[in-house]
């Protein structure tokens, strides 16, 4: 990337360039959400929670008050090729399930999710995989991907009735409703989730079984809304309120860009569309 700024500011000196970083909504966590416990030269090299799909998130932060106006504490799950959840508190990010690369939290497409590090110390001793076939292994074949032997596509996978391939959406719900239960854990409570992206937005089977998962919470399915994508889905008597808000992160970086290069036309940075 730094290599195609530096060519295009030589060649159009006088154009203003914007780079909007996915991992820069989660600089508002907490310290102690940021933090790996690792010595300090470690995190002086840069490990750290980074946290990824900012752009996506910030975004939702600003929609969710037009929708749930007195929601604070708000779980918000970009679910698509690439999967996590956020916990936002007052439209800020408290904690989110990609850690310091985009391969952590929530089992992905083709990527893992979490896997315990001593396994992968296991595979690299054993001679089994390198440093370079395990990334990609990691990266490219595993996920639901892996789990199903099938497809890393939601769409496939719940059109299929072969064991694996139930399996991986059970797999993949179940970490959603393990990690959505942290987290309402992390706010104290919550009162609003937010379903976004291609999975997210589209398959009211998974958002149905989320829910399911999560009755312990007072939440109470409408399911004709569900089918038809909402946007709320949730009955008015659910104590949590459920809700499929598509995301628009083009729209979101021409906003960050517009209030960087033209800040006499934005009222507030802030504001949405």
């Amino acid at each position: 990337m730094y290599c195609g700024a530096r060519a295009f500011a030589e060649a159009f000196p006088g154009l203003p360039q914007v780079a909007c970083f996915d991992s820069s909504f989660h600089r508002s966590m907490p310290e102690v959400a940021q933090t790996y416990a690792l010595p300090q030269d470690v995190r002086d090299a840069g490990v750290r929670h980074w946290g990824y799909h900012g752009i996506s998130y910030d975004y939702i932060s600003r929609q969710v008050p037009k929708f749930a106006p007195s929601a604070r504490r708000v779980i918000a799950a970009h679910l698509g090729g690439g999967a996590s959840l956020c916990a936002m508190l007052d439209g800020r990010s408290i904690e989110t399930t990609m850690g310091f690369a985009g391969l952590s939290g929530l089992p992905m497409a083709t990527r893992s999710g979490d896997v315990p590090a001593r396994a992968l110390f296991y595979l690299l001793r054993s001679k089994l995989y390198d440093d370079a076939s395990l990334e990609t292994m990691l990266y490219q074949h595993s996920g639901l991907l892996g789990l199903s032997g099938i497809s890393g596509d939601m769409r496939v996978l719940q059109d299929n009735a072969a064991p694996r391939a139930v399996a991986a959406v059970e797999h993949f719900v179940y970490a959603m409703a393990k990690f959505a239960g942290a987290y309402a854990a992390v706010l104290g409570g919550l009162d609003a989730f937010v379903f976004t992206a291609g999975i997210g937005e589209n398959s009211a089977p998974l958002r149905a079984a989320l829910c399911a998962r999560m009755a312990w919470l007072g939440v109470r399915l409408d399911a004709a809304a569900n089918a038809s994508n909402g946007p709320r889905i949730s009955t008015p008597d659910s104590k949590v309120s459920f809700w499929v808000i598509p995301t628009n992160e083009e729209l979101m970086i021409a906003q960050h860009t517009l209030a960087l290069t033209r800040p006499h036309l934005c009222d507030d940075g802030r504001q949405g569309s």
